[in-house]
């Protein structure tokens, strides 16, 4: 991992889910930072301001929904793209995220390639080389 690599923030209140996102990511080129509650999540934010965010919306103390909109309402961390990672799946739900402010939505369990796919779009100049790549 370099200084340079894209800072994410991944914000899941389940441990397994945040282990094998953090492993796969840093595998990737991305420096991990994580929260399990909406709360620690918005310090992080506040703290860190990570080049993207993937929140899932059933959180602890702070849930997802109410997490974006205090992002998307403050002009230091409006800019930061927040990808809702979910089990959520019904429409109401999804739309609801993008209303408050999601760049976009993926429904758990998602596939790791799919996935990067997604990041890379959201994140200015597209993140860290792709391994092999240049």
């Amino acid at each position: 991992m370099r200084n340079g690599d894209p800072k994410l923030l991944l914000v899941d209140d389940e441990t397994d889910v945040l282990d094998s996102l953090k492993r796969d990511l840093e595998g990737n080129g991305y420096q991990i930072l994580t929260a399990q509650d909406g709360k620690a999540a918005l310090e992080a934010v506040r703290s860190e301001a990570p080049n993207l965010i993937l929140l899932d919306l059933m959180l602890p103390t702070l849930d997802g929904y109410h997490l974006l909109k205090l992002i998307k309402s403050d002009e230091r961390f409006r800019g930061i793209p927040v990808l809702v990672v979910t089990a959520r799946a019904d429409i109401q739900d999804l739309t609801l995220a993008m209303e408050c402010g999601a760049e976009r939505c993926v429904v758990k369990p998602v596939q790791r390639e799919a996935l990067l796919e997604v990041i890379r779009a959201l994140l200015p100049g597209g993140g860290p080389p792709r391994p092999g790549g240049a």
